[in-house]
């Protein structure tokens, strides 16, 4: 049995070089089917309502996702604000190319920008009102990640958050046994229990939030087992 007292930094096979395309697309596909059965895009749609809230004189939001894989969560918040007849531009940033390719193929991602780039080199000409990451930072050693918390806070006019998962022996188990019975993907066998064990408790994001000097901030639980940390400028 694996602890879950310490993060794991056993690297994710997604997180490797030349993953062929179609094996990219099925992870992709996935991932988006996850984020529909397990409350993923809700929790990241609680996010973006929670910050929009407080953007009372903003009139057409910008809105961006690093390590924003497929985009299914950006064309769920697309959908969610055509329905409220909101105006909002949203950008998805990720350093995969092959990820990037599989977004922009994806027709009901139409309206969505997608950068390829490493987040730390992307320049803004205006910054957005939120950033967000979602099932992203669990990827990054804590220094790594201090430095990403310091980057969303320095450049977001509202605030940001993350929505990523709790490290729990329940949840590495159900995902186990979910990915085994569902799962056509050898990338999601792999790293969806690998992805709780690198993830984290609750003191762990306190301990990194504080670290970037940021501490304007909420950490609620989601089922299924998810945080969704959410820091106001």
């Amino acid at each position: 049995m694996p602890s879950f007292k310490q993060r794991s930094y056993q690297k994710e096979l997604l997180d490797g070089d030349k993953i062929p395309f179609n094996d990219i697309k099925k992870n992709m596909q996935e991932l988006d089917r996850i984020n529909h059965l397990l409350g993923g895009h809700q929790i990241t749609l609680h996010g973006i309502k929670t910050l929009i809230k407080r953007c009372t004189k903003v009139k057409s939001f910008r809105i961006v996702e690093i390590g924003c894989g497929g985009g299914d969560n950006l064309r769920v918040i697309q959908n969610w604000a055509e329905g409220k007849d909101l105006k909002i531009e949203l950008t998805g940033i990720d350093i995969n190319k092959e990820c990037i390719a599989y977004a922009k193929s994806v027709s009901a991602n139409a309206g969505i920008k997608f950068l390829c780039s490493d987040y730390r080199k992307v320049g803004f000409d205006e910054n957005p009102h939120i950033i967000f990451s979602s099932l992203f930072c669990h990827h990054f050693a804590d220094e790594d990640l201090v430095y990403m918390l310091g980057w969303l806070q320095q450049n977001s006019l509202t605030g940001f958050f993350i929505n990523d998962l709790h490290r729990h022996p329940i949840a590495y188990y159900s995902i186990i046994l979910f990915t085994r019975l569902f799962s056509k993907s050898y990338l999601v066998k792999n790293d969806a229990p690998l992805s709780v064990q690198r993830s984290f408790k609750r003191k762990d994001l306190q301990k990194l939030l504080l670290a970037a000097g940021i501490s304007n901030f909420s950490i609620v639980w989601k089922w299924a087992f998810r945080w969704l940390a959410t820091c106001y400028k």
